[in-house]
């Protein structure tokens, strides 16, 4: 699923908080923006007139209903991060609501989307761990931070934790970023019925303070 404190709205700032419900609407705007021009929401959300809400209504079901009821997630003004720790995996999979939610949104793309999330299911590893399911930052703010600030966070959580971090990126040009802070791909995935690559990658973990 794969861009200076908090003062008020007006000062932009990279310093990462835990992401509430009521923050949906910054959250879902930031994340649609961020994934305009990933391979696989590009895949999912094939009409560009059409996409930029879709992926807004997407993104905010995945925080409202999924990951900010049962994930870690932060944000900063400009990105956000929900990521999943071991002891929360079996409840953060979508419930029967959720996921009618999201085909009413990808419409005719929903066969593919649900034969992608088993396809990504089916390599992920057994073991306990945390999993970034999704990191993004707004285009507009690239080169601030704030991604990078967001993902040190959550693997110090994992560090502290002694847990291995897990993550798939379907954007090709993003792994170098991930490399950066210890991943390394692990398995190199074609999703079926003509989907983009994806890239399974996994960090161990660190003594505590070397994110």
């Amino acid at each position: 699923m794969t861009r200076m404190p908090i003062t008020n709205r007006n000062n932009t700032t990279n310093t990462p908080m835990t992401a509430a419900i009521d923050d949906a609407p910054l959250i879902s705007r930031v994340l649609a923006d961020a994934f305009d021009d990933d391979p696989m929401m590009r895949w999912f959300f094939p009409d560009d007139a059409a996409r930029p809400a879709g992926l807004v209504r997407y993104f905010s079901t995945l925080f409202t209903r999924q990951y900010g009821r049962h994930g870690v997630c932060e944000r900063t003004e400009a990105a956000a991060a929900f990521w999943v720790p071991p002891e929360a995996m079996a409840k953060a999979v979508p419930d029967a609501e959720t996921i009618e939610e999201l085909q009413d949104i990808l419409g005719d793309r929903a066969a593919l989307f649900r034969e992608a999330v088993e396809a990504a299911a089916e390599h992920a590893p057994q073991e306990p761990q945390w999993h970034l399911a999704v990191l993004g930052a707004d285009p507009a703010a690239q080169g601030q931070g704030h991604g990078a600030a967001l993902l040190r966070s959550g693997l110090a959580k994992a560090d502290a934790a002694g847990m291995p971090v897990a993550l798939e990126s379907s954007k090709r040009t993003n792994l170098p970023f991930y490399e950066h802070f210890g991943f390394t791909v692990r398995q190199e995935l074609q999703l079926p019925g003509g989907g983009p690559t994806l890239w399974a990658m996994r960090r161990e973990p660190r003594p505590s303070g070397d994110a």
